[in-house]
């Protein structure tokens, strides 16, 4: 289990602009302190985990603390092709595998340099490189955040896929909550209301739940009862 209790404080803005702000609309101002409390219980195996809510619950900062280490901060992209930002220790075909493992699956855009790329293609990059560096946990902040949601299904069924093939654990952080149903995460901790669950435990709780609806309508684990 990972405990954390986060304070955060935030100074009074200074400047001219930001005090007339202030006193136009008469906004009483000082000093304040953002408090994030919570536990995350890990199950004994997992391989992806969702933390998400609403802009300014804590995601980020709770993300940074706990996960630090893990913290994906973005790639420098200097080469004229994606191809040559790849680890050097790779291979072509691995490269090119791990590429179409998270649904970025075009030879001629695999010779583009990053900055032309779309964002739907720029998160698929950079989750292939994370995947192809030797770094067993990745922390992705603003996941899916700048796509199309129907981009952002397809590119999240992809990489929960390329994930599971590999031994590596992948956090997305996000304000999205429908990428909880096309991630299918093993945990979800909700930084709205703070509360951490298990989807196995969830599971099965649905699985009692559906068992104890058929025992009271006479028909249980396959037995008719007259």
């Amino acid at each position: 289990m990972q405990t954390f209790n986060i304070i955060k404080e935030i100074n009074k803005p200074e400047g001219f602009r930001a005090n007339s702000v202030i006193g136009k609309f008469d906004l009483s101002i000082a000093n304040y302190k953002e408090h994030f409390k919570g536990n995350i219980d890990f199950p004994e195996k997992w391989q992806i985990g969702l933390i998400v809510g609403n802009s300014g619950t804590g995601k980020t900062t709770i993300a940074k603390n706990v996960f630090g280490d893990d913290y994906f901060e973005g790639f420098d992209y200097i080469s004229k092709n994606i191809m040559d930002d790849m680890p050097k220790n790779c291979s072509v075909d691995e490269i090119c595998k791990t590429f179409n493992s998270v649904g970025f699956s075009s030879p001629p855009s695999w010779l583009k340099p990053y900055h032309v790329l779309s964002n739907g293609e720029k998160m698929r990059v950079d989750l292939a490189r994370c995947i192809l560096e030797n770094k067993k946990r990745i922390v992705f902040d603003e996941f899916t955040s700048v796509l199309d949601r129907t981009v952002a299904r397809i590119g999240s069924f992809a990489i929960s896929k390329a994930i599971r093939r590999t031994d590596k654990q992948m956090i997305a952080v996000t304000c999205h909550h429908d990428v909880e149903e096309w991630l299918q995460p093993d945990w979800v901790f909700n930084t709205d209301e703070m509360v951490f669950f298990c989807q196995k435990k969830m599971k099965d709780q649905k699985l009692i739940s559906k068992y104890s609806k058929l025992k009271d309508s006479g028909i249980y684990l396959g037995n008719i009862i007259i």
